[in-house]
């Protein structure tokens, strides 16, 4: 084989297993303001999201059916999703707290939340 046919079949190569690799990757999935969600509900209602937002005071309801709050968005409190959760709590969930869901939306309103991720609090302050 001379140089040219070498540098082909590599190249090739790379791609076969650059797209093998890929494969079941989702790239489609980024987080979404619950803005964004309530807005277009249409669009997410029956699909996996990916959130983030601040648990609403005095909605965090912690019993043995799961876990249940409403999410309000970080820029405009006035959006809110229900989230429902069965799964182990991390140990810092409170109100108040700033977290991201993954999950699937069963209806306009409502996530069942599949993962809960506290956000990493700030070591500054004002």
């Amino acid at each position: 084989m001379d140089k040219t046919q070498k540098t082909i079949v590599a190249v090739a190569f790379i791609a076969v297993v650059g797209f093998v690799g890929l494969w079941n990757v989702d790239l489609s999935q980024g987080y979404h303001m619950v803005s964004d969600i309530s807005q277009n509900s249409a669009e997410f209602v029956g699909h996996d999201v990916n959130t983030m937002g601040m648990i609403k005071n005095g909605t965090l309801d912690i019993s043995t059916d799961g876990t249940f709050f409403a999410l309000q968005d970080l820029e405009e409190p006035s959006y809110e999703i229900y989230v429902e959760y069965t799964g182990s709590l991390p140990a810092n969930l409170a109100e108040g707290q700033s977290v991201s869901i993954s999950g699937k939306m069963l209806s306009p309103t409502m996530v069942e939340a599949s993962q809960i991720v506290m956000s990493c609090p700030s070591k500054y302050s004002e």
